[in-house]
């Protein structure tokens, strides 16, 4: 079932993003190649209207160092602009306005 599920993601060229919270890690799903605002407006339209910036580190990353203060400890999570393309296995927080 996973081989099936990577494959059908590759053919239809899409790739998961993760956002996480104290109680909550969802895994998203967007396009390969899609900025960051795009990204962020599968979370919530008011994320693509009003994005500023997005906080990145990676999946690999975090299963690597064991925990979000090591990867930033480490200087593995950086801030990306709308230009940024999202990859598959990014952990992101989405800065924007709301207004």
């Amino acid at each position: 079932m996973e081989r099936l599920l990577h494959t059908a993601y590759e053919i239809l060229g899409y790739i998961s993003f993760f956002t996480v919270g104290p109680d909550e890690v969802r895994a998203w799903t967007c396009r390969k190649g899609d900025k960051a605002p795009i990204a962020a407006g599968k979370i919530h339209s008011d994320m693509e209207k009003g994005f500023i910036k997005m906080e990145v580190f990676r999946y690999d990353d975090l299963m690597a160092l064991g925990s979000e203060t090591a990867v930033v400890r480490g200087g593995k999570k950086h801030l990306e602009g709308r230009d940024y393309e999202v990859q598959d296995g990014d952990i992101v927080m989405v800065l924007f306005n709301k207004g």
